[in-house]
């Protein structure tokens, strides 16, 4: 609550300057920020869930596989990389009667409560108004074998493997964002990161 409030007198205090500089177009990029902070994400799905190469999407087991396929992750999870990647759907909608937009974002991924990776995305997004969405795709890539030291072989393979079994509904999963956008010729970023979860929560 006080980086909410924080961040808000931020803005007021460049809105007031911006409105007193006459620029109306730096105003807008403000008030779009400013929506962006009454807007509800949600972690809409996952896809392209690759483990070592091979699409695992709603595979549950090894033995859904075929014999090359499975030959080719018995290979890469005895190997010093175990790669698993996807794509992350994160939605956002926008209450505001106006559009709310970033220019890029910081990213968190947790899975299971674990951070797996993190990252940054330096695309402009805008989200339209009147509780319109737009979606936001994160390209996901792990080295299970990294972030799950200290795991059996069997362990790391069944994580994967139990991850994809949850198909486009991805109830695991968590991401944490932290948008920036540029007010002029300078940044203006969230305080904290918004964490987001498989529901829309309601406004942060």
């Amino acid at each position: 609550m006080q980086n909410k409030i924080r961040f808000s007198a931020t803005l007021f205090l460049l809105l007031t300057f911006m409105v007193f500089s006459n620029r109306c177009g730096v105003v807008q990029q403000t008030q779009q920020m400013a929506n962006l902070v009454n807007c509800d994400f949600r972690i809409a799905s996952v896809q392209n869930l690759m483990l070592a190469g091979v699409n695992i999407q709603n595979v549950q087991s090894l033995k859904s596989l075929n014999l090359m396929d499975a030959a080719k992750i018995m290979t890469a999870v005895a190997g010093s990389s175990f790669p698993l990647t996807f794509q992350l759907n994160i939605e956002g909608k926008n209450p505001n009667s106006s559009p709310a937009g970033m220019n890029k974002m910081m990213w968190i991924l947790l899975i299971d409560n674990i951070q797996m990776t993190s990252g940054s995305v330096n695309n402009r997004f805008t989200i339209p108004p009147n509780n319109g969405t737009a979606n936001i795709p994160l390209q996901i890539n792990i080295n299970l074998k990294q972030v799950l030291q200290g795991k059996s072989l069997d362990a790391i393979a069944n994580f994967a493997f139990n991850l994809a079994g949850v198909g486009n509904k991805p109830t695991r999963i968590t991401a944490k964002i932290q948008p920036t956008i540029m007010i002029g010729n300078t940044p203006l970023t969230y305080p904290g990161y918004i964490t987001i979860n498989t529901e829309f929560s309601g406004p942060h």
